[in-house]
């Protein structure tokens, strides 16, 4: 059994965030002594495990009160998806570490290193943020069907993915430093790249595309990964964005009276 100073000790959390969790309900003493002293078991401290991991991950107290009481909680299978979740989160780690290491190299000793490798750490952290942004614009049940989309492919075709996207961006940016304006044509066709490669996760309709141009300027999320790649990028984007949309509803609304106009020829 342990004191809630030594538990507090333990899990290197405070003794008030401990009464807190007792007062909600979250986490309560396995044992209240005659002196008022909350003792806690091994259950208790499993259970306080739980609600740190899944505080790592982001979900609200009263949420994880909910998971944990829930009559078909697994602990052993709660461990085994909190592993996954760790160790993808481990290997972005240290894509990053290894992305930094190649970085000084390159600053401090003149070693070559390519745009590809300048950004590849940031696929999987950009698509958390374009998900949490998505739930926000287009609802829980497109974002939802999104990711199960996503968690479809295999970490080889992720990775894949992963490169697809970052050569669409490395191109923007070679147009971006060759001086090229995002209604070229050759722009153009990097930005039906993107398109195409929006389709991984979802299926984009013409307002999708569009509102996609301004949010890449105007949401912090958004514009935060874009800058990191380069400054230009998002207004670039936008630009390019707005024509390759305009050229596609214009070619959508000239199909539209071509068949209208085939239909009343037939009448």
């Amino acid at each position: 059994m342990y004191t809630v100073k030594q538990l507090s000790e333990l899990a290197g959390v405070s003794v008030r965030t401990l009464h807190y969790y007792d007062e909600i309900g979250l986490l309560t003493p396995s044992q209240v002594g005659a002196n008022s002293y909350r003792y806690y078991d091994e259950a208790a401290v499993l259970r306080l495990q739980q609600i740190l991991f899944y505080r790592e991950m982001g979900l609200e107290l009263t949420q994880i009160k909910d998971v944990l009481d829930s009559p078909n909680f697994d602990l052993v299978m709660a461990l085994k998806s909190h592993r996954a979740a760790l160790q993808d989160k481990s290997e972005r780690l240290q894509k990053l570490v290894e992305t930094v290491d190649n970085t000084i190299k390159h600053l401090m000793e003149g070693t070559t290193m390519s745009k590809r490798q300048l950004f590849e750490a940031f696929s999987d952290e950009t698509q958390k943020d374009y998900e949490r942004e998505a739930r926000l614009q287009y609802g829980p049940d497109n974002v939802n069907a999104s990711i199960k989309r996503w968690n479809s492919y295999t970490q080889a075709q992720r990775e894949a993915i992963g490169h697809e996207g970052n050569a669409v961006y490395n191109d923007l940016v070679d147009a971006i430093e060759a001086g090229k304006s995002p209604l070229d044509a050759e722009v153009q066709a990097i930005l039906e790249r993107w398109h195409n490669h929006l389709r991984y996760f979802y299926e984009p309709n013409l307002d999708i595309l569009r509102n996609l141009g301004e949010t890449y300027v105007s949401s912090p999320d958004f514009r935060k990964n874009f800058d990191k790649i380069d400054p230009r990028l998002a207004e670039y984007m936008r630009e390019g964005i707005t024509q390759y949309v305009d050229e596609l509803e214009t070619a959508e609304i000239e199909r539209m009276l071509a068949d209208d106009a085939a239909r009343k020829g037939e009448g």
